[in-house]
């Protein structure tokens, strides 16, 4: 049996603009086929219903045996037929495909039986004098009886088909009551599903994209006219890789899916310029195999752009940020508390630190350079604040005095002590902070009793018996690098060791210049204030101050903006009014003058070899020559020997 009987020639293609555009007449049972700008098949409309997409597959009389194999011929409801030469031969649809595929290895008889016995229902077939000639599985299961009342009943109620006007038999179908009365309320509940599918479908903002395992477009939400440009009958059809290589959308999330056959979520590109974030879904059947992939897509192209201006925004924040932390450093005071420097910001901001904790804090430092000032923050930013704050410099009092000013004593301990006792500073800051200035004066004696009340936080009074109790904080400072008067023996290690837990070194001014200038701005500001002065300093003081090395740190800054303010006549400071050892300090640094470039080691020479001269011309003996030059007298003799040579 040759295919082409069953082909129907009642068709028309046409353009997909012109279909939208209802330009074509409707006839009657006539199929419509839908042809892109490329002339490729997108689908096809039936005359009586127009607004319904039917999916049509291309298939090649030649190729059908292929088709067979593969159960291709089952994916369309209709099929285009073409023969090698491209030609059109016409349309079939998928029902009559199969009974052609079934009649042509058997007989026409068979075939319906066939048909009627996979029917779901119980089932009868009666010829033209009332005698039932089949039925199908589901009914020669019920008991005779049933049967028999059927047998007599049926010329009552079965449909008659005629032929040439005589009735040729009748067909009856059987439902179970309980199936009658579950179909109208299943198909209403299937009928509402339906239109809720339908409107979640269509009303979601983001594009819903739906593909067959081969990545056929099945159905597309009506959101994706504002993503992708077009309306959702565009899609219709379309394979995927056929939209990516148009450029409609880049990369194609279903062709990832397909290819990984999981979860795919991947930012995807227009033709539009959006970009969405998609998650592809496979669907697979019993067998693993994919038969449908969903894509969600949601736009996050003004996210994008979001990102960007917040992108700006932070930029502009740590500007912020920098010019507020400029700002904070300048105005962070208490007394002379102030700084700009990067070091002295990491030693503030590591005893802002220790100050949330009760550990022992070791201040390293010059003198001059804040350590009591560093002290009194540590507590005040502490949880003993309003606790009391005992400072006690342990180098400015004598050593017979020095262990009763720590510990106290009882009454009658010594001659000449208090004939009530006295409380030292340990039991004074009970409850708060102790701050041991100059500790590396203590003596060693003192220095085991001052170890022991660390470790067992309580003391015995001079003259007493009796422990007391303590719940205070030790903040220590020093001068001197404990460490070397360990190796010494002039300081006890393990009180160092218990006195080190977290070391905070304040750097001297002179290797933080920055700090120079907000410093000596302040110290005027607080004299002008203190003393009813209107002074100003000259741009060329400024900058004198800011390159003088100052010994004192900020301790002989300040003291020498304070004299400036008070002594000096006028309200413009000039550098005239600057202190002589100043002066002499810095023409000692700038007397030697280079006037050309020559190699480094004969400017060396030069220089070294006019030192000696004025240094033996002024001091005449090696020993006050070395003395005045800062090196060994060897050295001295050698360097003379070298040059009179």
């Amino acid at each position: 049996m040759d295919i082409s009987v069953i082909l129907s020639q009642n068709y028309r293609i046409i353009s997909h603009e012109e279909w939208q555009q209802a330009s074509f007449t409707h006839r009657e049972s006539e199929i419509v086929f839908l042809c892109d700008p490329q002339d490729n098949l997108i689908g096809a409309v039936a005359s009586d219903n127009r607004n319904r997409i039917i999916p049509v597959g291309l298939i090649f009389v030649e190729d059908l045996e292929r088709y067979i194999a593969q159960n291709k011929w089952e994916e369309f409801s209709l099929w285009f037929c073409k023969n090698k030469q491209n030609q059109l031969l016409g349309w079939a649809d998928r029902e009559s495909i199969y009974r052609f595929l079934y009649l042509r290895g058997k007989k026409q008889n068979d075939f319906y039986q066939a048909l009627l016995s996979s029917f779901p229902h119980q089932l009868t077939v009666v010829d033209h004098e009332s005698g039932i000639c089949f039925a199908n599985q589901t009914l020669q299961d019920l008991d005779e009886s049933k049967l028999e009342w059927i047998e007599q009943k049926v010329n009552k109620v079965y449909g008659e088909a005629s032929c040439n006007g005589a009735s040729a038999g009748a067909l009856q179908v059987y439902w179970d009551a309980e199936q009658i009365e579950e179909l109208p309320m299943n198909l209403a509940n299937y009928s509402n599903m339906f239109i809720d599918l339908k409107a979640v479908f269509e009303s979601s903002y983001d594009v819903i994209f739906v593909t067959d395992g081969e990545g056929k477009t099945l159905r597309v939400s009506s959101a994706c006219k504002k993503f992708f440009g077009y309306d959702a009958e565009y899609f219709i059809g379309k394979s995927i890789y056929e939209l990516e290589k148009k450029g409609t959308f880049k990369p194609s999330i279903t062709r990832l899916v397909l290819e990984s056959k999981e979860k795919v979520q991947e930012i995807q590109i227009t033709s539009t310029g959006r970009r969405l974030m998609v998650l592809g879904t496979p669907v697979k059947d019993k067998n693993g195999k994919i038969i449908r992939v969903v894509n969600v897509s949601r736009d996050i192209t003004q996210e994008s752009q979001l990102k960007s201006e917040l992108e700006v925004i932070r930029a502009l924040m740590e500007g912020y940020k920098r010019e507020l932390k400029q700002l904070k450093q300048m105005a962070m005071r208490d007394d002379s508390f102030i700084f700009k420097s990067e070091k002295m910001e990491n030693a503030v901001t590591l005893a802002s630190k220790v100050a949330e904790v009760d550990s022992t804090v070791l201040i390293l430092g010059e003198s001059g350079v804040g350590k009591e000032l560093i002290a009194s923050y540590i507590h005040q930013n502490s949880h003993r604040r309003d606790k009391p704050f005992i400072k006690l410099n342990c180098g400015a009092i004598p050593e017979n005095l020095l262990e009763s000013e720590l510990f106290g004593y009882e009454k009658g301990a010594f001659t000449g002590a208090s004939k009530d006792g006295k409380k030292g500073t340990f039991e004074l800051a009970n409850e708060g902070t102790l701050f041991l200035d100059e500790i590396g004066e203590i003596p060693l004696p003192l220095q085991v009793k001052l170890l022991r009340v660390l470790q067992e936080n309580e003391l015995v009074r001079l003259g007493g018996t009796k422990p007391i109790k303590l719940n205070v904080r030790i903040i220590a400072a020093t001068n001197r690098n404990l460490q070397e008067e360990t190796k010494k023996g002039n300081f006890r290690e393990d009180l160092y060791y218990r006195l080190n837990v977290v070391p905070v070194y304040i750097p001297p001014l002179r290797e933080r210049k920055e700090d120079i200038l907000p410093l000596t701005l302040f110290f005027i500001e607080k004299y002008n204030e203190k003393y009813k002065k209107n002074k100003v300093f000259s741009q060329e003081v400024l900058e004198f101050l800011q390159a003088y090395n100052w010994e004192g740190n900020v301790r002989e800054l300040q003291n020498i903006v304070e004299r400036l303010v008070v002594i000096t006549d006028q309200n413009l400071v000039e550098k005239k009014h600057l202190p002589e050892m100043m002066l002499n300090s810095q023409n000692a640094q700038s007397r030697i003058t280079v006037s050309d470039v020559m190699p480094l080691k004969e400017a060396v020479n030069i220089l070294e070899r006019k030192l000696l001269l004025l240094a033996k011309k002024k001091y005449g003996t090696t020993t006050e020559m070395a003395r005045v030059l800062g090196v060994d007298q060897s050295t001295i003799s050698r360097k003379i020997t070298k040059f009179m040579q």
